[in-house]
């Protein structure tokens, strides 16, 4: 039954300030226009008023130049695009993005590691390997490999996918597979591409055999795909598009009636299986809302309808350009996500002038049951990216096992982990000091793929470029609420 807007104005008003706050992290980060700040700066009588320091100190410089931690904490590498090796040896893929991790055989730790490799292959120095059998379109760079991590520190790393385009995010599934997101639409005979992208695949880290003729799941649609999360208990897929000109949608597919989920399961279906649907939000007062940037303010709640997706296999028509203004509501950047608190945290990285309000960086929780989204982060516009110490641009996330929240920033300028905590204080984690830049104009990529192991104990992330896998350990610790 569609939640109205008459229902969400009259629940608002009921509930009141119940409404505004769902979900466990709570209001995070900073006002707009303002800058987030570390909470190793905060000191003296607002230190005592939040409870003491959170987080774990100042980030010391890495003498190696690659990853400041704060004291007491180090870093491993786990994989190195072009140093690296995976079984066959070829040399490990470039542009590590999406990862999420899984219980191996015999203690160990399986990761599966996208590579957002966009177009033809001879664009790539080391693209994913064209393994037998784990191809889908042989004229494109992109796919998965599979790290397994042992117990005694050694490292093995295969080809879980080849020949899709451009692996940014996806997600993790309840049944122990990783679903792999295209954010490239590229129809075949464009860029050199054979086949059709902008899809869904399934990817097995326990089971190769699985991955063997990889299939679209194309009941997901066809569009440029960033992340992807499951409801374990509804069954619902929720989905993220970054796009723009217009701004990307945030998707909801639901199951075909009687469909179970399982290892194999989505092989089984249709095509056009399920119902894909975009989101329509609306205020208290019942206003229809056409941008989510609109939200100005940390605990502003929306209702949500679901409008189906007329063709979701975008045939003729893009799918954010199938509905007219009034119909949907869109959000620009719209990145990572992670289902955790029973729902999905979504990332709007930034919006500029193609949105009405500009941001750098929002964080929505979805609740599933409540069919509203909440404001939990918002990050001001950062006036000065190359200074230490704002964050800007969230975009893949986790939830910690040591309460809140771990981001990575794909900012502008420096480029941080940072922790959010459940009552809205932020703190370093870590920065990226490898500079792929100069001396006199230095760079430094985005952090992607950040996700814990099973146990809790180690913090994963990659430095997209060149392309490395990190593995974090130290004395972490369960968060102030502050």
């Amino acid at each position: 039954m569609s939640l109205t807007r008459r229902d969400f104005a009259r629940r608002s008003a009921i509930t009141g300030a119940g409404v505004a706050l769902v979900g466990s992290v709570g209001t995070l980060a900073t006002a707009p226009g303002a800058l987030a700040s570390t909470d190793t700066e905060t000191m003296g009588d607002d230190a005592d008023r939040h409870g003491g320091a959170v987080g774990y100190g100042p980030l010391l410089p890495d003498p190696k130049g690659v990853l400041a931690l704060p004291a007491g904490f180090r870093y491993r590498v786990i994989t190195y695009s072009g140093k690296t090796k995976l079984e066959s040896g070829e040399f490990t893929p470039s542009n590590h993005d999406g990862t999420a991790t899984f219980d191996g055989p015999r203690g160990t730790t399986l990761l599966v590691n996208n590579h957002e490799l966009k177009g033809p292959r001879a664009n790539w120095k080391y693209p994913v390997p064209l393994t037998e059998g784990l191809v889908y379109d042989p004229a494109a760079s992109g796919g998965c490999t599979v790290v397994e991590v042992r117990p005694g520190g050694a490292v093995a790393e295969w080809v879980g996918i080849a020949g899709t385009s451009t692996n940014c995010a996806g997600g993790s599934t309840p049944w122990g597979t990783w679903l792999t997101c295209e954010e490239n639409s590229d129809r075949a005979g464009v860029n050199g591409m054979t086949k059709d992208h902008g899809y869904v695949f399934e990817v097995d880290p326990s089971d190769r055999r699985a991955n063997r003729n990889p299939k679209p799941l194309k009941f997901f649609g066809r569009y440029d795909h960033e992340a992807v999360v499951i409801d374990p208990k509804r069954g619902h897929a929720y989905l993220t598009e970054d796009a723009s000109g217009p701004n990307g949608l945030f998707y909801r597919w639901t199951p075909p009636k009687g469909f179970h989920y399982g290892h194999g399961r989505f092989r089984a279906l249709a095509d056009d299986a399920g119902i894909l649907q975009a989101p329509k939000c609306y205020n208290s007062g019942g206003h229809f809302i056409d941008d989510l940037s609109r939200a100005t303010k940390i605990g502003t709640v929306y209702g949500v309808d679901w409008v189906d997706v007329p063709d979701r296999d975008a045939k003729t028509v893009d799918v954010r350009k199938q509905f007219g203004a009034g119909e949907i509501t869109r959000a620009r950047k719209l990145e990572g996500m992670w289902w955790g608190d029973g729902g999905a945290y979504i990332v709007s990285s930034y919006a500029r002038a193609e949105s009405p309000v500009q941001h750098d960086g929002q964080v929505w929780f979805y609740d599933p049951k409540r069919r509203t989204l909440t404001l939990k982060v918002l990050l001001g516009v950062n006036p000065d990216p190359s200074v230490d110490g704002a964050f800007d641009g969230p975009d893949n996330i986790t939830v910690s096992p040591y309460g809140g929240l771990v981001i990575a920033e794909d900012g502008e300028g420096v480029s941080h982990l940072f922790g959010a905590t459940d009552s809205g204080r932020t703190y370093p984690i870590a920065r990226n000091d490898l500079n792929i830049g100069s001396e006199e104009e230095p760079e430094f990529s985005e952090f992607t793929g950040v996700t814990f192991s099973p146990d809790g104990k180690t913090l994963y992330a990659n430095i997209q470029e060149p392309g490395i896998m990190l593995a974090i350990t130290g004395p972490w610790r369960r968060q102030k609420r502050g």
